[in-house]
């Protein structure tokens, strides 16, 4: 059950890749050799060459060897998708440094414990969090913190307009550990020594942090090696990626999907990053209509805002050669509308569901270009292992059996930062000699090696000692035509113990009411098991996202407890 036999739905592929045994910024480098002419990103409009970029990587790698910045120092990046956020991320591997991701909208405790963890002495950071940063900076051992502006790269009209709206709203304190963007780059014209370290495949490139659901998120070292085997990894499964294409980079930088992928997969096979600081679903249909991307990757509630976008009526979306979902579970239901809206508007292509986690940076599995098995997140990625065991056991169950998902493969993480023991439970050496990742998620595998998530384990909910799935009963729920999404959860009851709660949002044009709750309720009982039958209905125009798109489930858990005092 180790190896499964994807590469029978591959056509062509070699069952075993090549990883360079280099950095992160070597690997980009290597595989930017022949496309310095080819654009790298755009920036609302604002282009930039391969050879443009690697320029602006060595001017920000002076910059912080000027500062004093070593091999193996932690430098944290606190920005948006900008061009200063991906220049200074890879500005830090060159030079041998560990870029730490922060999400710049998190609390200054936050900030200050992703700081303190990391033992940050510098911070690149967006100018809508330095008030936080200020306030918080005696605490931590930040000398300088480098401020940019999500106008600095703009066009010159667009700056001016940035200034008159969003911008005169941003007030940034007077500090000493102030520094501009343009200063630092200033200052490391100086600098007159080598920047390249030429670290190797086994060292830390970044730190991200996992959305902990108590307390403070762990610190997740990711090596180079992680990030170039995902790249290379993620170009096979794919099989339709191009040099030259150009991909919707909605994804934050500070996500496992968005650096990994929508930024360092995009920017090594070639690719253009179209990026966006700041996403609105509002605006999703203008932004297709504006940048007619080849590939779009985000998160199920992205393709929610696809599916109530009234501007695309009509548009034609040939354009798109590669649509993938990822970061959360993606229904049958919602696959099939989405699959559906893309035929309708000339998309030769399906939606393709990706499973990972952060601790194995984010994707490695996927759905195949032209093949799909209802209910399966895909098949593994190449060179990556899955086997499914009984949760907490290395004991490996039958082919169709629910159990835990363990993960093999070149992509896992180094460990957690400064938490030996918590790596220890994750990564376990089994018999086979292989280390497992054990991923706290339940699924099952079929015999041509095709997985099927069923639920994080967490979010399993016991009622009267029967197991219920929260996303088997959304799934049933989301394939009535009157629904467009729904989230489950489990609320405590007397004397079971738990049962099923769940949230729905409509498609435009049904209103909510007691008789359409009647009706969807009829629907469950007559599609699930009875024991399993949601407790409570209620309606919502939107459910709680995360940070990072996701559905929120653990605000709805929270919001019914508070019910319920």
């Amino acid at each position: 059950m180790v190896k499964t036999p994807w590469y029978k739905f591959y056509d062509g592929i070699r069952p075993h890749l090549d990883y360079p045994d280099i950095s992160v910024f070597d690997y980009l480098e290597q595989t930017a050799g022949p496309r310095h002419d080819h654009i790298s990103y755009n920036y609302f409009g604002n282009k930039k060459t391969y050879g443009s970029f690697l320029k602006f990587i060595e001017e920000a790698a002076k910059g912080f060897k000027v500062l004093g910045v070593n091999a193996g120092d932690r430098v944290s990046i606190c920005m948006p998708n900008t061009p200063e956020a991906i220049i200074a991320f890879y500005a830090i591997n060159k030079i041998g440094g560990v870029a730490n991701m922060i999400h710049p909208l998190s609390s200054e405790d936050e900030i200050k414990y992703y700081l303190n963890i990391s033992e940050s002495r510098y911070i690149v950071s967006i100018d809508i969090a330095f008030k936080k940063i200020v306030r918080i900076a005696s605490e931590t051992k930040i000398e300088k913190c480098i401020l940019v502006s999500a106008k600095d790269s703009m066009p010159l009209h667009m700056k001016m307009g940035y200034d008159l709206t969003k911008g005169r709203k941003i007030k940034v304190p007077e500090s000493d550990i102030r520094m501009s963007w343009k200063d630092f780059i200033k200052l490391g014209t100086s600098y007159t020594g080598e920047t390249s370290v030429h670290t190797k495949g086994e060292a830390t490139a970044a730190i991200l942090y996992s959305g902990g659901t108590t307390g403070y998120p762990k610190g997740i070292e990711l090596t180079n090696l992680n990030f170039n085997s995902l790249a290379i990894q993620s170009f096979e499964a794919c099989q339709c990626l191009r040099e030259k294409d150009t991909v919707l980079a909605i994804m934050p930088i500070f996500h496992g999907f968005g650096l990994g992928i929508c930024i360092h997969t995009v920017q090594t096979f070639g690719g253009t990053c179209i990026l966006l600081p700041q996403f609105s679903s509002s605006t999703f249909d203008k932004l297709i209509k504006k940048y007619k991307p080849n590939i779009i990757a985000g998160v199920p509630t992205l393709y929610e805002a696809l599916m109530k976008s009234e501007g695309l009526e009509g548009y034609d979306m040939s354009f798109l050669k590669c649509v993938i979902s990822g970061g959360d579970s993606l229904s049958v239901n919602l696959k099939k509308k989405v699959d559906e809206f893309l035929k309708e508007h000339g998309a030769d292509v399906q939606i393709r569901e990706g499973y990972g986690l952060t601790e194995c940076v984010t994707g490695s599995c996927l759905t195949p270009m032209d093949y799909y098995r209802e209910g399966s997140i895909g098949i593994p990625y190449p060179d990556t292992y899955y086997k499914i065991v009984k949760p907490g056991t290395d004991e490996e169950l039958p082919y169709g059996e629910d159990g835990e998902i363990l993960i093999s493969g070149p992509s896992v993480m180094k460990g957690y930062l400064k938490d030996e023991e918590e790596t220890a439970k994750i990564l376990r050496k089994h018999e086979d000699g292989l280390t497992w990742m054990y991923s706290g998620d339940m699924g099952s595998m079929d015999e041509d090696g095709f997985i099927y998530f069923k639920q994080r384990i967490k979010r399993m909910i016991v009622s009267s000692g029967y197991n219920i799935y929260p996303q088997y009963i959304e799934n049933i729920i989301d394939s009535h035509p009157d629904v467009l999404m729904s989230c489950v959860i489990g609320i405590d009851h007397d004397y079971k113990g738990q049962v099923a709660k769940t949230y729905i949002v409509l498609k435009n044009g049904v209103k909510a009411s007691d008789e359409e709750k009647e009706k969807i309720k009829g629907y469950c009982e007559k599609k699930l098991v009875k024991y399993s039958w949601p407790y409570e209905y209620e309606f919502r125009d939107e459910l709680p996202k995360t940070l990072v798109g996701k559905v929120a489930y653990t605000k709805l858990v929270e919001d019914s407890k508070t019910m319920n005092c």
